[in-house]
């Protein structure tokens, strides 16, 4: 059974910082493309960022210089480093892990930036 579980979510000042891990397990983890992506109530989902398995890494235009993604193949986990965090980023945010035409999603992550 594949499972993504998300976690390292919550209530933040602006100008904080998160790190949101996302602990993959029943897949083979370093063949798959990782991506973190968030939705606000009313709106789509949308990418943040993704890193494929050889480690190259596309943000979005919205968080780049702020947001960083990284992987450990050896711990089966995909990261969202969020620094210099704004009212805006406030969303769920949903890791996803795609192989092929394989894909999964987690349950989510709620991230809230407010003073």
């Amino acid at each position: 059974q594949v499972q993504l579980v998300e976690s390292g979510g919550g209530l933040v000042q602006p100008g904080g910082s998160l790190r949101l891990s996302c602990a993959a397990s029943g897949i083979t983890f370093n063949l798959y493309q990782m991506g973190w992506y968030r939705q606000t109530p009313g709106n789509e989902r949308e990418l943040v960022a993704d890193i494929t398995s050889g480690g190259s890494s596309n943000i979005a235009d919205s968080v780049k210089g702020r947001f960083t993604i990284s992987r450990d193949d050896a711990k089966n986990t995909a990261y969202l480093q969020m620094n210099s965090l704004k009212p805006e980023d406030t969303a769920v945010y949903y890791c996803n892990a795609g192989f092929r035409r394989l894909n999964y999603w987690g349950q989510g992550t709620q991230v809230t930036v407010s003073s």
